[in-house]
């Protein structure tokens, strides 16, 4: 790799904050105390396996799951106490998260700009059917499309409000290598127009190693390693982050101490 997002200045403010966060289902902990800081204008992504805590990490963050410990902060604002201070400024995409499936694609983007307060909505509807290729598939009921453009219809969605905050959940999943990469690329001159802040989970490795300043592994509902894309691969001796993925997920490697004695096991922690 030639070259990696730049550094994050120590002077960058965090624009999300979690201390000690914590989320308990019955008898399962699947969030076990988690602290980081996300900073402004920069791109932050949440690694692990299944079962890491990603998911349920963002559920927190969003308000759709009510922590059982800890504290959150979003652009200042407590968002334990008052979400709704924050959430039309922030927005998320999940491709795990379905729209309306009988409204068309156009209907169910102008229902969230309205939801959304976004001025002109149509106009905003519009240039994001644009941007995003979605022009010919904006009369066609949200069900009746693939994978790939159910994803892309997410995206529209998430940036309908232009938000200061967005949260991604394998925002390229389903998508051919080559909208993949438009996609990504939409991002990346979104966030620089607009100065945007992005927590981003993924599995795909190219992603983190090309958008991300600050990468936090996850595993078991613990941060187990956190730093920028360039400083694990020092870390850990790798020359890809597919490597340090798997170096961290099948705990085979403790970078202080080297190579632990069961590195190459086939089994995967969960």
């Amino acid at each position: 790799m030639s070259s990696f997002p730049t550094s994050i200045p120590t002077s960058t403010p965090a624009v999300i904050e979690v201390r000690d966060l914590r989320k308990a289902f019955k008898h399962v902990e699947a969030v076990r105390g988690i602290s980081f800081d996300v900073h402004r204008g920069t791109t932050t992504a949440l690694l692990g396996g299944n079962g890491a805590g990603k998911t349920t990490t963002l559920s927190m963050l969003l308000g759709v799951l009510t922590p059982t410990a800890g504290s959150i902060r979003i652009l200042g604002e407590n968002m334990l106490r008052h979400p709704y201070r924050v959430l039309p400024r922030i927005n998320f995409t999940s491709p795990y998260v379905d729209l309306p499936k009988r409204l068309t694609v156009a209907e169910n983007l102008r229902v969230y700009a309205r939801l959304y307060g976004v001025a002109r909505p149509q106009a905003r509807v519009d240039e994001l059917a644009e941007e995003l290729d979605l022009s010919d598939l904006t009369s066609r009921p949200y069900g009746d499309l693939s994978a790939g453009q159910r994803t892309r219809v997410s995206l529209a969605k998430a940036l309908l409000n232009r938000p200061e905050v967005l949260l991604l959940d394998e925002p390229t999943a389903s998508l051919d290598p080559d909208v993949g990469d438009r996609v990504r690329t939409l991002l990346e001159q979104y966030q620089k127009r607009s100065g945007c802040t992005m927590l981003l989970a993924t599995h795909n490795m190219g992603e983190v190693e090309r958008m991300c300043t600050e990468v936090i592994m996850l595993r078991a509902g613990l941060v187990v390693d956190q730093g920028s894309p360039l400083s694990l691969l020092e870390r850990y001796g790798r020359g890809n982050m597919d490597d340090v993925f798997l170096d961290i997920a099948r705990e085979r490697v403790n970078p202080n101490r080297g190579t632990s004695p069961d590195s190459h096991s086939e089994g995967i922690a969960s």
